[in-house]
């Protein structure tokens, strides 16, 4: 899924109407998680071409308690496509139910059914006239309209009519710029005296100065929020695009190279430094009020999504899209959501939204080849990676995704060459320790050692003390007998960086079992069990460890427990062999199978 932005703008959090009708509306509870899920339009993907998902298969019925208890029982299997759905059934039969009517609107909204929405909110204001989320809704229309005193007064309603609710001051703020009034807007955003909004608020300022036409007074503004935060996708592309706009192409390539170091080859921050160093002009951050008020709209919905309140998320999402359809991060978003939600179909049709010509569009198709492994579809996954490679051969993400697909598949000797062409595509750097980190991994697996050692210790020449190559690395080597004390110091390193990793404490605890020191052995699979009890590896690992030290029932136990945890087959037979007779008491201590423990969290 796609990186997002450091949840830099604090005062997003507290920008949420939304949360307030669903505090409200307590009925809401069982639907929560299910109005997260939903999709745009079933069939056909934003190229034209055949989803890759499956339509929705749900059967509408002729009894309203039918479609009623449906819609529960969607809920509760958030399917918002059925939950909104049969709500919509069960609200025809039953129209002046209040409770249904505010159900059927809530689920309508998360699904994207914005003409049902729009609908209900307008019914909904006439029975409630302080349902905050249906004036906000009605705003959204009326902005869709280009009726921005109507959106403004909606806008006013459901906010409360306090300084601080800071969603209705910026989204009427945008409504004023839309009305050609960016004067007023600009008094409106000042009205924002905390200053705990104060990078939000002058962030949204520069955008309106920008799309007003007042360039250089926008420039002003969105230094003074860059100065302040660097390391935001949405503040770094802004400053980028209205520097170039200014005629500063050179203060926007820089803006765009140092967020290559915090996080390489974003394909946002790449599309734009391509632009600049092609002399290609970067069109405007926010091209109008309507996209604006969706930028506002955006930046609470991505909040909502780190802070896993996935219905306020999704709803606010779904109107940025209603003004914005083609914001791809927001779609990206979205997505991301679903795919949290193990909500794979769901997930892979927003993905195929995101338009041809945005810079996500490559990494949203990547993410629908993960998605199609994540569904159990493994073919059809590989297909489509193997095609997408095909089609981008120059692309190395296109590439990553493919080598780390087959390295999940456990198609060693492919991955390693999948991988291997990935790094001819690299231009070099530190972002290369993971490449070479998966390769040596691929060659491990293969049976390759001499190959793979090379590649974890080209890892940490470039990324030292990286602790899962120093986990691998250092298990690896005690695992064969070799290196044993520079494995130690690997290992122990690692444990320091990541203390909360079982399966890095694993590894030194079997460090410890592998030189015959038990009891310290069983100290640090102890540890290691109570952060990963249900690991098959790590409580075969302990069970030898109580049998050396004489805790034989102890062991007997583990070693069940490792049995019932769907161990690999070639583990499971020693495994079973332990259970039935023990171990040998003269016997020098077998590893156990590496795979699991060497990986890392």
């Amino acid at each position: 899924m796609m990186h997002g932005p450091r949840d830099s703008l604090r005062a997003e959090k507290e920008m949420n109407p939304v949360s307030q009708t669903v505090r409200r509306a307590r009925y809401l509870a069982p639907l929560a998680t299910a109005c997260a899920i939903g999709a745009f339009v079933w069939g056909q993907s934003a190229t034209g071409r055949e989803s890759l998902a499956p339509p929705p298969a749900f059967e509408i019925t002729t009894s309203p308690a039918a479609n009623y208890l449906s819609a529960l029982s969607a809920g509760a299997q958030r399917d918002t496509a059925a939950a909104a759905a049969y709500f919509r059934e069960a609200l025809r039969y039953d129209p002046r139910n209040s409770e249904l009517m505010e159900r059927a609107f809530v689920a309508a909204l998360a699904n994207g059914n914005m003409n049902d929405a729009f609908t209900l909110a307008d019914r909904l204001i006439k029975r409630d006239p302080r349902n905050g989320l249906a004036h906000l809704v009605l705003g959204i229309k009326a902005m869709q309209q280009k009726k921005f005193d109507q959106a403004r007064a909606s806008f006013g309603n459901g906010g409360g009519g306090k300084q601080r609710d800071i969603t209705a001051t910026l989204l009427a703020a945008w409504t004023y710029v839309g009305a050609g009034d960016v004067k007023r807007a600009i008094e409106s955003v000042e009205k924002l005296k905390d200053e705990r909004f104060g990078l939000f608020r002058d962030y949204h300022a520069a955008l309106m100065l920008d799309v007003a036409g007042k360039r250089a007074e926008a420039q002003r503004r969105i230094a003074i929020v860059y100065a302040e935060d660097k390391s935001t996708i949405r503040i770094v592309d802004a400053y980028a695009r209205i520097s170039a706009r200014n005629g500063k192409s050179e203060d926007a390539l820089a803006a765009y190279e140092a967020f290559e170091r915090l996080l390489p080859r974003h394909p946002v921050m790449r599309a734009g430094a391509d632009a600049v160093k092609a002399g290609k002009p970067l069109s405007p951050f926010v091209a109008d009020a309507a996209r604006g008020a969706a930028e506002v709209l955006y930046g609470l919905g991505s909040v909502g999504g780190r802070q896993s309140d996935d219905l306020a998320s999704m709803i606010y999402l779904r109107l940025a899209l209603a003004l914005d359809p083609q914001h791809g991060l927001a779609l990206a978003t979205l997505a991301d959501v679903y795919e949290r939600m193990k909500q794979n179909e769901q997930a892979i049709r927003i993905y195929e939204m995101v338009p041809p010509n945005s810079p996500l569009y490559d990494n949203a198709e990547v993410q629908i080849g993960l998605l199609l492994e994540s569904a159990g579809r493994s073919d059809d996954a590989l297909k489509h990676l193997a095609r997408l490679v095909e089609q981008r051969p120059q692309d190395i993400e296109t590439v990553l995704a493919l080598a780390n697909l087959q390295r999940s598949r456990k198609q060693f000797a492919e991955a390693a060459d999948t991988y291997s062409r990935a790094l001819t595509l690299s231009s070099g750097g530190r972002s290369d320790w993971s490449t070479y980190y998966a390769r040596g991994i691929s060659y491990e697996r293969a049976k390759q050692w001499p190959k793979a050692e090379a590649d974890f210790k080209k890892a940490l020449e470039l990324f030292p003390d990286q602790p899962l190559v120093l986990n691998y690395l250092g298990y690896s080597w005690v695992d064969q007998g070799m290196n044993v004390p520079e494995a130690f110091k690997m290992l122990r390193r690692a444990v320091e960086l990541r203390p909360t990793d079982g399966y890095i404490i694993d590894s030194l605890g079997w460090a410890y079992y592998r030189l015959g020191q038990y009891p310290e052995a069983v100290r640090e699979l102890e540890k290691a069990i109570e952060l990963k009890a249900s690991d098959p590896v790590i409580n075969d690992h302990l069970g030898d460890a109580y049998w050396r030290v004489g805790r034989k029932l102890e062991a007997k136990f583990q070693w069940n427990h490792a049995r019932d945890l769907n161990p690999e087959p070639e583990d499971l037979e020693k495994i079973l062999k332990k259970i039935e007779n023990g171990m040998e008491d003269e016997a020098k201590p077998n590893a156990a199978s590496n795979d699991t423990a060497k990986d890392g969290g």
